[in-house]
């Protein structure tokens, strides 16, 4: 046994210190050269019978153990991938079957009396030592952040801007059109959250894996509540209503979408709800600066939307519902029924109107719109790096009551915003508004945040205008589409660092008085608080140099905005590269050496960048969570490093065939940048294994308090149950995208982290309180609500999400407290 364990160790010393050389030369650490001549030492000797082989071998373990902490400190999950490979080596070694042939290579006793009984000793007591270091590292937590928010004053409390909305009820995807995701219920407390219990679980039917889906097929909607009724959509663009108590459905739409969509995306995240007026408006007459809604010219009529055929001359009160292909439907609450007095009698609006480029399901309106008591308005996807000829990023304001167009704002032509006229299409591939916008009637102002022109990481033929407001929230008056001021998260992006979150709205003090503000989460981690009037920072920012050497035909900005209150992670260094072993680690070593890296904002290479914060977001389309009364947010940082290469493109047409094959169905091969000079490759930065190549934690919760720009706490969150082979429960710190929600209860709710987890979380330390394993992927942002029997209920979307990977599934999960007998 000696023998064999000799020859695997010869030839496992002889990879690590060829792959170690390799990394020496790219400038990366001697260890592994050095690490691997001593396993080579130490399999010679093994295969040789020399008991030296256990002294070596020990030697090899201390000094590794000490190099480890050198690198990164006593921090259990680098340290295991340093160490875990020698460890387990040395156990091998001590046991009685390398042992007995140690014995017999060498006369038996004389050698066990003389030298392997020492050489055991030492060996184990280096084994010792390192199991020792191993669970004081479990212990200690490097990562964390202890502390807690402190509540303001209640005289100082700040209260809710917007409209007001029943406490009971959720009226918009941010619950208000401030994007606050903050409910004033507080019957749930930190006190009795461990109580609660699963009330009542709907399933719809409706999972992502049907012939045609996109991979990033999603469910990421937060239903409305309104009354004693839930309003949700389907990733396949149903509609359903259920009885907010008990869950049992009302009744369900079909909107009869349009097939052979090139579909990149599935995905609805919500609808938004008109309120009840007196009387049924009539359609106005246009005005200067207004027009009318016209029948569809740019591609073949409208397919007919039906619940079972029911149609309303005269809804008092809306849904809209965006579809995937390209409409925008008036639905009766009470009914399900379209609403024939919108949009010429249809009960729907044509979004490709005046749209450059029609290729249905390339273009259409993820995310619901912003009601307003006069505008509905309407942003829009476009898909990302498949062409320079997509479709415009228009976004267009409806008079709420007739659907006619009221103004359009084109980010490619920004200053005429009065209605196109017949014949007229906007700008193609101008920057285009995926996420959600977030209004303030008081103001007379929409907030709406940007993405980029594609290709995302090619620029070199960018407008003037494109450049302006291209990742930038942007706020447009409300009266004529006109920008009234705009913030730029980042100059000339390169990186898909569109601004992916809802802006979120409330009032502040700060310097004594009180400030309308907002808060703008971005992907690369920053948190910019700025006064929504003028677009002025509250909080301060600054301009820091940026790396330059971007590809031919292209540029970089020289700076790059930063907030005082970021959750930007520290450069990476080849120390921070991880693995499940001491060989994977040393692969992502070498990877992080070959790749160019100098920073964040490290330009796209043909060579291939490592892009950290990665394109998922340190925020995404979540955003964050606010109570507005106490100061305080609800963060969910993630953080993944991606790798982005460029490929030159032979030609404007010829598809490139890369990782994934030929093109499938009506939709090319992502990141083929037809018409730029070049392809792109955008990937996570993985071992050979699968892993990040970084090292955990990967996932936080955060609490910050906004007066102050502090963070107050930060907690790693969430397991890698579901993300391993075995279903271990080690709390690494997991990646997830969805949105929290708060309470005035003082508990935030968050289920979108990749371990199929719902949990509940003090606020104000960020302990969490209680959770729920969920049947699927939990990527949506929860809501909450108060139910016909007075209880407070806090509902789950549990659906998974494509591009994670997550379980799919179709459950609708409402949790309350256990009734009052």
């Amino acid at each position: 046994m000696a023998r064999i364990t000799g020859g695997i160790l010869v030839l496992l010393g002889l990879i690590l210190a060829a792959a170690g050389g390799w990394l020496a030369a790219l400038g990366g650490s001697l260890y592994y050269v050095a690490a691997g001549l001593a396993l080579l030492a130490v399999g010679g000797l093994l295969l040789r019978g020399s008991p030296a082989a256990l002294w070596l071998h020990a030697v090899l373990l201390v000094a590794s153990l000490w190099w480890a902490v050198w690198e990164v400190g006593v921090d259990w999950w680098p340290l295991a991938a340093r160490l875990d490979l020698l460890f387990l080596l040395g156990l091998w070694l001590i046991t009685p079957w390398v042992r007995r042939s140690l014995q017999q290579a060498d006369g038996g006793a004389r050698t066990w009396g003389a030298g392997l009984a020492p050489a055991r000793a030492v060996l184990s007591l280096a084994l010792a030592v390192s199991a020792a270091l191993a669970v004081l590292s479990w212990f200690r937590a490097p990562h964390e952040l202890a502390g807690r928010l402190e509540s303001r004053p209640a005289a100082d409390a700040v209260p809710e801007t917007a409209a007001p909305v029943p406490p009971g009820e959720w009226h918009a995807y941010g619950r208000t059109g401030e994007g606050q995701r903050h409910s004033p219920l507080a019957q749930i407390t930190p006190a009795n959250a461990n109580q609660l219990r699963l009330a009542w679980e709907f399933r719809t039917g409706d999972r992502r894996g049907r012939p045609g889906d996109p991979e990033e097929t999603t469910y990421e909607v937060t239903p409305l509540k309104i009354g004693n009724r839930l309003f949700l959509c389907t990733p396949h663009q149903s509609v359903i209503a259920l009885d907010a108590t008990t869950g049992r459905q009302l009744w369900r739409f079909d909107p009869q979408i349009a097939g052979d969509l090139a579909l990149q995306h599935l995905t609805c995240r919500g609808l938004s709800y008109q309120p009840p007026r007196a009387v049924p408006a009539p359609s106005p007459a246009p005005t200067a600066g207004e027009g009318r809604a016209e029948p569809a010219t740019e591609r073949p009529p409208l397919p007919v939307a039906a619940s079972q055929g029911a149609t309303d001359p005269a809804c008092r009160s809306r849904l809209f519902m965006p579809t995937a292909d390209g409409r925008l439907i008036a639905l009766n609450p009470d009914s399900g029924a379209v609403c024939t007095d919108f949009g010429n009698g249809t009960g729907q609006i044509d979004l490709w109107q005046h749209m450059p480029n029609v290729r249905p399901g390339a273009y259409y309106s993820t995310s619901p719109p912003v009601v307003t008591e006069r505008l509905l308005i309407v942003g829009g996807t476009v898909l990302d790096n498949a062409s320079v000829k997509e479709q415009s990023g228009v976004i267009r304001a409806f008079d709420i009551d007739s659907g006619a167009l009221v103004w359009n704002w084109d980010s490619g032509n920004p200053d005429d915003t009065a209605p196109l006229p017949p014949g007229r299409t906007y700008t193609a591939n101008s920057p285009n508004s995926w996420s959600v916008s977030s209004v303030d009637e008081a103001l007379g102002m929409v907030y709406v945040p940007m993405g980029n022109q594609p290709p995302d990481q090619w620029g070199g033929h960018r407008s003037p205008a494109v450049e302006r407001y291209a990742s930038s929230v942007v706020a447009l008056d409300l009266a004529s589409g006109r920008v009234r001021w705009h913030f730029q998260t980042v100059h000339h992006d390169l990186w898909d660092y569109d601004v992916p979150a809802q802006p979120t709205l409330l009032d502040m003090e700060v310097g004594g008085r009180r400030v309308p503000a907002l808060v703008q989460p971005t992907k690369q981690g920053e948190l910019f608080v700025l006064d929504r009037r003028d677009g002025t920072p509250l909080l301060p920012v600054s301009e820091q140099p940026a790396p330059q050497g971007a590809a031919a035909g292209d540029h970089t900005a020289p700076t790059q905005p930063a907030s005082a209150l970021s959750f930007a992670p520290p450069p990476l260094r080849e120390r921070d590269m991880w693995g499940a072993t001491l060989l994977d680690q040393l692969a992502c070593r070498i990877a992080f050496r070959q790749l160019r890296y100098e920073g964040r904002f490290t330009p796209p290479s043909e060579r291939g960048s490592i892009v950290y914060p990665g394109n998922f977001g340190v925020f995404n389309w979540g955003g964050i969570a606010v109570d507005p009364a106490r100061g305080w947010a609800f963060t969910t940082p993630t953080y993944l490093a991606f790798v982005s290469r460029l490929v030159a493109r032979r030609d404007d047409i010829s598809l490139l065939v890369q990782e994934g094959g030929p093109p499938k169905g009506s939709l090319p091969a992502l990141n083929e940048n037809f018409g730029a000079p070049y392809a792109a490759s955008m990937k996570p930065f993985m071992s050979p294994i699968g892993l990040p190549c970084q090292a955990p934690p990967w996932g936080y919760v955060a609490g910050v308090d906004l007066r102050t720009g502090q963070v107050a706490w930060k907690h790693r969150n969430g397991t890698v149950r579901d993300l391993s082979p075995l279903p271990l429960p080690f709390r690494m710190g997991v990646p997830g995208i969805g949105g929290p929600m708060v309470t005035a209860g003082g508990v935030a709710f968050y289920s979108g982290a990749l371990d199929n987890y719902v949990r509940a979380y003090d606020m104000a330390s960020g302990r969490v309180l209680w959770r729920d394993r969920l049947p699927a992927g939990g990527q949506a942002t929860p809501m909450t609500y108060s139910g016909e029997d007075g209880r407070q209920y806090v509902l789950v979307v549990a659906g998974g999400h494509g591009s994670t990977g997550t379980k799919p599934g179709d459950a609708i999960r409402a949790y309350a407290l256990p009734a009052r007998r």
